[in-house]
């Protein structure tokens, strides 16, 4: 039998539930308690079967039988069937973030874009600019269906390019045999009945951002005076869920160490009838909100009540999304979408109002990687190359982490920013995303249990 890697397997405990991860197939198998004393006494024999039997007592030797014929089998430990090695292909673009305003309304605590103007001037981008970003997208991507989102900033300061952007891009996509998808991210201050019609009717998905609970929603979205934002967005977001059930939107907030319990943040949402929703953990380096080490075991905790909730409320009848949650256990994301993630910097680019391009909204204004401008096109191929070479099997970390897979090696601007090395992974992050994904698996399996 070939040498078992013990990074190709994650076992764990969950709510009661002992389970079973293949990483490189991704199946998933419930165990019980012997197994996983069996797969205890196989890693403690660095994978040598009859060292570990004689670890064990008779019930957890038959446990560990049944781990060895399921190796034999081709259903544990299965190799990648990549060998290890990937060439990623010729680079194509496939979606674009336009950064259609460099302003903001607000002046949230947490902000990375410097309250919408990215540390430089506060403008919007011009309709010509935005024209011109939906020609770079058509003529370089080799895909069929492409994706535009629309950033900031707050883009419904600048809705009426907006609205001409997705008309001039549904026409010029139609003629050369291609479609785009929309997507507009929006803290809903400017959210108005008309423009609620228009997102609907034009298909634009939207994301609608809101932390919560009024105190900790108000303690970082707050406008430029320091009142808080909660009335105002919350009467938004509330018509615009009443009067759009069916659109396509998602309720996306932010948790700071100030508030770690943010389950009782979804819970008020949930109270609101709002039920499709994402809260991600702040990334900061320095201030004083920033996730910690020491934070941990309070957001593991919360994850654990969110997971309760999750599945206490589809049991009632009355389920939630939850966007990381959402894992597809039986196909998941194609061989490149796991290896690679996003795709900033190849697949994915942004645009400023000046018609730069960065890698993705996180860098920009990071200078050293403005990778061209649209008029020029990129200028520093050796940065491309560099992103779309920063994937799992280059990162030493990633190669031995059993998550690989679902977080493609967590966020290159992260990365960047607190390590200044694209192959050494935000640890923090790393630590969260281990975490929620143990608890979306277990979502996703429970219902067999």
């Amino acid at each position: 039998m070939t040498q078992l890697n013990f990074a190709d397997i994650h076992y764990f405990s969950v709510l009661n539930q002992n389970i079973l991860l293949d990483v490189n197939s991704g199946s998933v198998h419930l165990i019980d308690e012997c197994t996983m004393s069996a797969l205890d006494a196989l890693k403690m024999a660095e994978g040598d079967f009859e060292r570990a039997a004689k670890l064990l007592n008779t019930e957890e030797n038959e446990a560990l039988v049944q781990l060895k014929e399921l190796v034999k089998e081709g259903l544990l430990f299965t190799p990648d069937e990549t060998g290890g090695f990937y060439q990623p292909p010729a680079t194509t673009v496939k979606s674009l973030c336009l950064n259609i305003s460099h302003d903001c309304n607000l002046a949230c605590g947490y902000c990375f874009a410097a309250e919408g103007s990215f540390g430089g001037q506060r403008l919007n981008m011009p309709l010509e600019t935005a024209k011109k970003a939906i020609d770079y997208l058509l003529a370089n991507t080799k895909r069929t269906f492409c994706e535009v989102d629309f950033f900031g900033g707050e883009p419904l300061l600048n809705i009426s390019v907006v609205q001409a952007t997705v008309e001039y891009a549904r026409a010029k996509a139609a003629d050369v045999g291609k479609t785009i998808k929309f997507t507009l991210t929006t803290n809903a201050v400017g959210l108005t009945p008309k423009i609620e019609k228009w997102l609907d009717e034009a298909a634009v998905s939207v994301i609608l951002s809101h932390d919560g609970r009024q105190k900790i929603h108000d303690t970082m979205r707050y406008f430029p005076n320091g009142r808080g934002s909660y009335d105002v967005v919350s009467a938004n977001i509330g018509r615009y869920v009443v009067n759009h059930p069916d659109g396509d939107f998602y309720i996306r907030g932010t948790y700071t160490n100030k508030n770690l319990d943010f389950v009782a943040d979804v819970e008020h949402w949930l109270q609101k009838g709002w039920r499709r929703l994402s809260m991600e953990p702040v990334v900061e380096k320095e201030a004083a909100y920033r996730i910690k080490e020491e934070d941990l075991p309070k957001i593991k905790d919360s994850y654990n009540k969110l997971a309760r909730l999750y599945d206490a409320k589809r049991k009632e009848g009355q389920p939630f999304e939850f966007f990381h949650f959402n894992i597809d256990l039986q196909h998941g994301p194609c061989l490149l979408k796991r290896l690679t993630g996003c795709g900033a910097g190849h697949e994915y680019l942004v645009v400023t109002p000046e018609g730069d391009l960065y890698p993705c909204h996180q860098f920009v204004g990071r200078e050293a990687w403005r990778l061209g401008n649209l008029a020029t096109g990129i200028e520093r191929p050796h940065l491309v190359e560099e992103l779309k070479t920063a994937h799992v099997y280059n990162k030493p970390v990633c190669k031995k982490c059993w998550a690989r897979f679902y977080c493609s090696g967590g966020c290159q601007a992260n990365a960047q920013l607190f390590n200044n090395n694209l192959l050494e992974p935000y640890e923090i992050g790393c630590k969260i995303s281990r975490l929620r994904l143990e608890y979306a698996i277990w979502v996703a399996v429970v219902p067999l249990a």
